[in-house]
């Protein structure tokens, strides 16, 4: 099995905030993330896919349309975006690193199939909230 990652950047601002919470609360329990004014972040994507390599074309999945995938369906949507008011998929959930990257998951995950004609499927996606702070998920 061979892996195969594309990293990708973006530009969002948050807050994270539990509407079922006091300011204080959420204060005490999120810190400066629940900065009231949002603050932001330069993230950085990092999608895997695994698969056996093409006999034809030597690739495992063609990264330009990995590319293209990944600019379409998910950083034309949070880039220089506020995550809580601005991106569709984030509606009604808490901006936090964990619940975006599933969300990322279940855009990309039948497109990357689709895509690949169904040689690869994703493996993984890491996303770094700071250069110290990022979280990986590999599905259900």
């Amino acid at each position: 099995m061979i892996y195969v990652s594309r990293l990708e950047h973006f530009n969002a601002a948050h807050k994270l905030h539990n509407p079922n919470w006091s300011l204080a609360k959420n204060k005490e329990v999120f810190g400066p993330c629940a900065n009231t004014n949002w603050h932001g972040h330069n993230y950085e994507l990092i999608v895997t896919v695994k698969g056996l390599p093409d006999p034809e074309t030597g690739f495992v999945i063609d990264l330009k349309k990995l590319s293209t995938l990944i600019r379409t369906h998910i950083i034309e949507k949070v880039d220089h975006k506020n995550l809580n008011l601005d991106v569709d998929f984030m509606e009604d959930k808490l901006a936090s690193t964990e619940h975006l990257i599933v969300e990322f998951w279940k855009i990309l995950q039948p497109r990357v199939l689709d895509i690949s004609e169904k040689n690869a499927q994703l493996h993984s996606l890491k996303l770094y909230e700071t250069p110290r702070n990022y979280v990986e998920y590999f599905g259900e």
